[in-house]
């Protein structure tokens, strides 16, 4: 297990990205993320740089990989249960689909057969795969809340999973990385950590099995990785908490 504390992949120069969107230095971005990574803000927010209008694919801060990460090979779009059976982890559903596009002069092009992996914690707290002393739990041998797809022609995978819960230290996150495969090799990889809105954390978070571990330590304000980028991995969750949520992550990855 590498408690890795570098990025893996490179987001856009500043300069490269406004080029592609045929804008001049004099442009508004949002930069110096944690690692000194320049990115562009979402599409139709405040930060929409002068009076041209972003296409729908945006460049976004890499992040951590953080100590949780488990190489494996599950390929399948719903992550709830280990692999090898067993009950579906309890919590509030949450179906997430990313779009993944290459970054062009003004366009989105959608980019197939990357791999996309996804790793998270469940309601307590708890990842698969791992053992940690000072949340003390062992989890090895087993494989819940992980896998990956690979993008389909529009550049789109979709994972069947649960609300994350949350675990010292951190606001609610999730994992994932992009990997681009060319002849059965990885010649390029991105990763970051996606973030959920606050006020529906709460309301999630209030009710079973979330609310046994009792009240989180961390909003995203006051986390140190989600004020240096998080905004613009911030999910747009639509749903309830009785029916579950659905959240679609557009991401343009020029690697």
């Amino acid at each position: 297990m590498d408690n890795d504390d570098q990025p893996v992949g490179k987001v856009l120069s500043r300069r490269r990205a406004l080029k592609l969107f045929g804008l001049g230095l004099g442009g508004t971005a949002v930069g110096a993320g944690l690692f000194g990574t320049w990115y562009l803000r979402g599409r139709n927010s405040a930060g929409t740089i002068g009076a041209k209008s972003l296409p729908g694919c945006v460049v976004r801060p890499a992040q951590i990989e953080g100590p949780y990460f488990v190489t494996n090979e599950l390929n399948r779009r719903d992550i709830r249960a280990n692999s090898s059976g067993g009950a579906v982890q309890a919590g509030v559903p949450l179906t997430l689909e990313f779009v993944v596009s290459r970054v062009a002069l003004n366009t989105c092009e959608p980019r197939p057969n990357i791999k996309i992996d996804v790793w998270q914690c469940d309601a307590q707290g708890v990842y698969s795969g791992v053992a940690d002393t000072a949340d003390q739990f062992d989890t090895r041998g087993q494989d819940f809340l992980r896998g990956y797809q690979l993008t389909d022609a529009d550049g789109k995978a979709s994972f069947q999973t649960i609300y994350p819960g949350w675990y010292t230290g951190r606001s609610v996150h999730l994992h994932f990385s992009m990997s681009v495969i060319t002849d059965g090799k990885v010649t390029g990889e991105f990763t970051t950590q996606l973030y959920f809105p606050d006020p529906v954390t709460d309301e999630v978070h209030a009710r079973a099995p979330y609310n046994t571990k009792g009240q989180r330590d961390r909003l995203n304000s006051t986390d140190i990785l989600y004020r240096n980028g998080g905004s613009q991995l911030l999910l747009d969750v639509k749903g309830n908490p009785t029916e579950g949520y659905t959240a679609t992550f557009d991401v343009g990855l020029n690697i």
